[in-house]
């Protein structure tokens, strides 16, 4: 992805993301504008993030605005929160190309990888250009009915077929390039970015892909025949699930926005053609921060049998 060197080397603008309504989160917002205003940037707070803060000393102080205007204006957003408030971040300013920072105010915090400690410590290096940018790839999913669009959406991590409220397995086909692959039951299948291998995916016996590759990964959930292994395409392939059997199937993208399906429905899925800039502190490892957050080499604690 193609991004203005000035904006990622010295931002001038700065937005910020944030979601929980913890007054621990709410004051970690305001001390990262505070200082960020110190420092000569323009600030703007996003507003459904700012209407949950309830604190009148930032409408007073700074600017108030959508995502529309944060695409339009901001050099770099900065969302603290969790993976979850990243994601809803990158869906919306995907296509305008902001890069996006991470303080992590969740728990494991894949995609948020600075600590909220070190927030301020690390905002110097962001300003003097020192943050390294990596690009992120995103599905795009659109669900067609009876061959009318019944929904499209962005996915960063994955988009997931699954039985919904029901315990019957579901019925679908699987086409990559217009080719018939295989028809399968089982309780769903994940198709994954190498960003999402670390979600839902992971938790479904899927690999791990580093982040800069660009495959997609297609995980059966619970399948019936222990044959059906997870597989990794190309992220040129165009592919598509078709529901051939189910009682109450749905679609997640992101685990955020849900379509439900019917027999028949067709989920076509794409590359597409937006990215993500993601920029990195000084030091920042994706192996280290798999070490950390999956406990990779730990041993056993002291009074745990051998």
């Amino acid at each position: 992805m193609s991004l203005p060197l000035h904006s990622v080397r010295h931002p001038c603008t700065i937005a910020l993301i944030g979601k929980y309504q913890s007054r621990k989160v709410s004051d970690a917002l305001i001390a990262l504008a505070a200082y960020l205003q110190e420092r000569g940037v323009s600030v703007f707070i996003e507003r459904e993030t700012a209407e949950r803060m309830e604190r009148p000393e930032v409408t007073d102080r700074w600017m108030v605005c959508g995502f529309l205007d944060i695409g339009a204006h901001a050099d770099v957003a900065i969302v603290l929160g969790g993976d979850g408030t990243m994601l809803n971040a990158a869906r919306q300013l995907a296509r305008y190309k902001v890069p996006l920072v991470g303080v992590n105010q969740g728990r494991l915090g894949f995609m948020t990888d600075i600590a909220r400690k070190d927030m301020l410590a690390v905002m110097d290096a962001l300003l003097d250009g020192q943050f390294q940018p990596e690009s992120r790839m995103l599905l795009d999913a659109d669900v067609v009915r009876a061959h009318k669009e019944m929904g499209s959406n962005h996915a960063m991590n994955d988009v997931v077929i699954d039985k919904g409220a029901t315990g019957r397995m579901i019925e679908y086909e699987l086409f990559i390039n217009e080719e018939f692959v295989c028809k399968q039951r089982a309780d769903g299948l994940i198709v994954s970015t190498p960003t999402g291998s670390t979600a839902y995916a992971l938790s479904a016996n899927g690999p791990i892909l580093h982040p800069v590759l660009t495959g997609v990964a297609l995980v059966p959930l619970c399948p019936h025949a222990l044959t059906n292994r997870p597989v990794l395409v190309d992220d040129r392939a165009e592919i598509e699930i078709v529901v051939t059997h189910a009682d109450d199937a749905r679609v997640h993208f992101d685990g955020q926005v849900t379509l439900g399906l019917k027999c028949g429905d067709a989920i076509r899925l794409r590359r597409s053609d937006h990215s993500i800039c993601f920029l990195h502190p000084p030091g920042y490892s994706y192996f280290a921060m798999l070490r950390q957050k999956l406990h990779w080499g730990e041993r056993p604690a002291a009074n745990e049998s051998a």
